[in-house]
């Protein structure tokens, strides 16, 4: 019998998962530490772990599907069994009477009349959702805000896709890195030589990227504990920056005009990596998105006033709404009329136009969601800066 930092573990692997998933729900913990942090069976690891990630992304279709046959709100520990019991009944199509029976054996001796009742219930039901985001299972305010910024069809195709567990790539180097990501580095268009700058580094993936170009990087992060992840990923991928600093990127601590090439890869609501970040959907908020977009703009307009004559600005951000992508676009355009637009998707057809940027979505190439702008400072010093 293995053990975790909880203390023993059940030969049950729906017991596992069951505590597991408490931890993310009592203790707010993000379900990838969690698993990282247990020794899990070796037989069961692969269950466990989907387990842990579908119903943490699943949990609201899997309460509806659940609460019509339940009168009184059950405890936090049963009701994630009950979870676990509906996640395999109707998203993993385990057959009915292993999911019931080897869930139902889980559960603490007292609760196993009451989740043996409701599994069977649950079992026979044909689900009919009342509404789009109670069927994927994020928040309305997410749901109703990307219907409104990229159109129902997108919108639900793209949180569908995310409902599936994202693919892992690994660059040569033995980084672990989403090609949207790895296309953003490629489109930032360092040459050997060149003083490029990645204002929000951490924890690295970008920076160490643009490093193989042969360019001068200096990698920033404001976060002091990120910075220390660049460092540590540079030295695992064998890659040379010229340096790696704390640094607020809205008062940075660079002379004006000493970049050929900044990156902004700003903080952002992230639902674009939702495939990857289980608990994610459950965590940001309606009010993130306008906060963050302000951020953004600050970053933004800096990067301006540290990149030289003729240099480029490159943003991105890991997510779909038009206030942290199209409206950021529009403020770059109002502030700096002479800066020149980029164009991306003439030359690279694995983006989508968006904005006078471009875009890619998870359907698109089975990806996180991302959005790039690329834009060129005017030659002469002082106009649009």
């Amino acid at each position: 019998m293995s053990s975790s930092p909880s203390g023993p573990v059940s030969k049950n692997a729906r017991a596992v998962a069951a505590k597991l998933i408490d931890r993310v729900e009592r203790d707010g913990a993000y379900a990838n530490l969690v698993l990282a942090s247990a020794e899990l069976p070796d037989r069961d690891a692969g269950l466990i772990t989907e387990l842990v990630y579908g119903v943490t992304r699943m949990r609201r279709a899997l309460d509806y599907l659940i609460d019509g046959f339940v009168s009184d709100p059950p405890d936090l520990t049963t009701r994630n069994l009950l979870r676990i019991g509906a996640y395999q009944l109707h998203m993993l199509d385990t057959p009915a009477y292993a999911a019931v029976s080897e869930t139902v054996e889980a559960a603490p001796r007292r609760q196993r009349g009451f989740v043996n009742a409701v599994l069977r219930r649950v079992a026979d039901v044909e689900p009919t959702w009342p509404t789009e985001a109670i069927r994927l299972s994020y928040p309305d305010w997410l749901v109703e805000r990307l219907e409104a910024d990229l159109g129902a069809k997108e919108a639900h195709t793209a949180l569908e896709q995310m409902n599936q567990p994202s693919p892992a790539t690994i660059r040569p180097d033995g980084y672990v890195q989403d090609l949207a990501s790895q296309w953003v580095a490629e489109l930032v268009g360092a040459q050997p030589g060149e003083r490029v700058l990645d204002m929000c580094a951490g924890p690295g993936g970008k920076a160490t990227a643009l490093a193989g170009s042969s360019a001068r990087v200096v990698a920033a992060d404001h976060r002091r504990h990120r910075a220390t992840l660049v460092a540590a990923n540079a030295v695992k991928t064998a890659s040379s920056l010229a340096g790696v600093v704390a640094a607020d990127g809205r008062r940075p601590p660079f002379r004006s005009r000493s970049f050929d090439r900044v990156l902004v890869d700003a903080p952002c609501s992230g639902l674009g990596v939702l495939g990857r970040r289980a608990d994610a959907r459950w965590r940001v908020k309606p009010d993130d998105v306008e906060e963050l977009a302000h951020l953004q703009a600050e970053l933004v307009r800096a990067a301006f006033g540290l990149v030289r004559p003729g240099g480029m600005v490159i943003y991105s951000v890991c997510t779909m709404t038009k206030a942290e992508t199209a409206a950021i676009d529009d403020a770059v355009a109002q502030e700096h009329p002479d800066a020149v637009a980029i164009p991306i998707t003439t030359s690279d057809p694995r983006w989508r136009s968006h904005s006078r940027g471009a875009l890619v979505l998870p359907q698109d190439h089975n990806t996180d969601a991302m959005f790039v702008a690329k834009y060129q400072a005017p030659h002469h010093a002082g106009s649009g800066q």
